[in-house]
């Protein structure tokens, strides 16, 4: 998955937005994708009808119901060209099972306060995602431990800066990632954005 020079890489690991329901998981996974000049998917769309109708109906999702989902997840991610994936991932035994099968999975974790998550919902439509599910997904959210490769972004301000906050981070954050997983690492962390022609 070349990049060119712009990257701090010849290659980014697959990336997943992580985060609760109202983070801006998909609006800044979608941005960050533009900078990085890479495909965004929205793991919601690969819940099955059944997961979807369950959701809409304001009825939390159980891990039997998930693991399919997450089967899913990694499959899209575990190829030569991975896109940005938004997905809750909000459980460490998620988490665990998705670096079971991508290995050099990366998370970037979206996270704020539950009145600002409240606040981004109430100016969205959602297909089946229930404003009612959010205490839900903030009780079964488990925070990122060490050994569990992410950085964390607060969403107190808007996707356009939240993205930027994240492209900050992302070279030395990648680089540390790279040297965890044993890989060779660069001299240099230029800005991964593409850089435009002169």
């Amino acid at each position: 998955m070349d990049h060119g020079p712009g990257l701090p890489f010849a290659s980014l690991p697959p990336l997943i937005i992580m985060g609760v329901s109202g983070t801006g998981k998909t609006s800044v996974g979608r941005l960050l994708a533009a900078e990085l000049g890479i495909e965004f998917l929205d793991g919601d769309d690969l819940h099955s009808a059944a997961n979807k109708a369950k959701m809409q109906a304001g009825t939390p999702l159980d891990d039997d119901d998930r693991w399919p989902w997450l089967r899913a997840v990694a499959l899209r991610l575990n190829c030569d060209s991975p896109p940005i994936i938004a997905c809750s991932a909000l459980k460490r035994s998620y988490r665990d099972f998705l670096r079971a099968r991508v290995p050099q999975a990366y998370f970037i974790h979206l996270t704020g306060a539950r009145e600002k998550i409240v606040e981004h919902l109430a100016f969205r439509s959602h297909e089946f995602m229930s404003p009612t599910l959010v205490d839900s997904q903030l009780r079964t959210l488990e925070p990122l431990g060490a050994d569990e490769p992410h950085l964390v972004a607060p969403i107190d301000v808007p996707p356009e800066a939240v993205c930027r906050i994240i492209m900050d981070r992302l070279p030395a954050a990648l680089e540390e990632h790279r040297r965890s997983l044993g890989v060779r690492t660069t001299t240099a962390q230029p800005d991964p954005r593409p850089h435009a022609e002169p």
